[in-house]
């Protein structure tokens, strides 16, 4: 059972507001115990926008920053925005609308130069960048990790952290010396959707007990997501807004207490330099 003391953060989840759940989505969350989330703006094109520049994401994130303010207002925590451009964007630029990998980059770069100003003005808490998760040719690969590594310039110039969408991997290592090539250390580097052991990026484990132990078993520092998509084609996918708290429920059930405090205080503190515990506190009794 989780107290009321205990923060439960989903570090990755998708919201909706205009298409399906949103809030509803949010409640569900705060109901089992959820108390904060890290919102990350959905796939452009899945809101409708086919953008030629960087100024273009700008409906995309500004949608983004009101769903997270309606968040808030739900939960005993507060959510953050974390604002970016979805690393299969290039795919979708290239195959189905006819640019050129360089061109692709061009408009991915300007998506995460947009990101960046957000964070820079205190609206946006970090940065999502990554790569294609699927085999895609030289030219797209390269041009993907071009986009990343400005994700990582930029961060660094900001000191906040970049969640990674990427290929499955347990080392990941080569990407964080990337990172801190351009000043932006290990720690500030996320890989969404990770098994429990990864080398390199800090993982955000998925809300699937095997994983979670691991990860718990190793007590390195992580965190924990649903993925959830909030898209009406596909409920629930990839997991649902009441997976974490009910994996924090069963963790401290098995008697897994310091991992929940690593994934849920240290781990958030460490990588976003947010204190759940006092953003929790000050809700309570405000």
């Amino acid at each position: 059972m989780i107290d009321d003391e205990t923060p439960v953060l989903d570090n990755h989840l998708h919201l909706d507001p205009d298409n399906h759940r949103g809030i509803d989505a949010v409640r569900d969350f705060a109901r089992l115990g959820g108390t904060h989330l890290l919102v990350v703006n959905k796939p452009s094109w899945h809101l409708g926008v086919e953008a030629e520049s960087g100024a273009d994401f700008r409906p995309v994130f500004e949608r983004t920053l009101e769903i997270v303010a309606a968040a808030t207002d739900e939960l005993e925590g507060r959510a953050w925005p974390v604002l970016g451009v979805h690393p299969g964007l290039i795919s979708r630029l290239v195959d189905e609308r006819g640019y050129t990998a360089d061109q692709a980059r061009e408009i991915m770069q300007g998506g995460i130069e947009l990101a960046a100003e957000y964070v820079e003005s205190g609206d946006a808490l970090a940065v999502k960048s990554g790569r294609p998760h699927y085999d895609v040719d030289d030219e797209v690969w390269e041009a993907s990790n071009a986009v990343m590594r400005r994700a990582f310039e930029r961060a660094a110039d900001l000191d906040c952290a970049v969640q990674l969408h990427a290929e499955a991997s347990e080392d990941m290592t080569e990407v964080t010396e990337w990172a801190d090539d351009v000043g932006l250390p290990a720690h500030r580097v996320v890989k969404h959707y990770a098994g429990g052991r990864l080398e390199g990026p800090v993982p955000s484990v998925t809300g699937q007990k095997d994983p979670l132990e691991v990860a718990a078993d190793r007590g390195e520092p992580f965190l924990m997501e649903t993925d959830y998509i909030d898209d009406p084609d596909r409920p629930g996918a990839v997991l649902g807004p009441k997976t974490v708290p009910r994996r924090v429920a069963w963790l401290l059930e098995t008697g897994y207490d310091d991992a929940v405090r690593n994934a849920h205080v240290e781990t958030p503190a460490m990588v976003y330099d947010i204190d759940t515990e006092g953003t929790l506190e000050r809700s309570r009794t405000e």
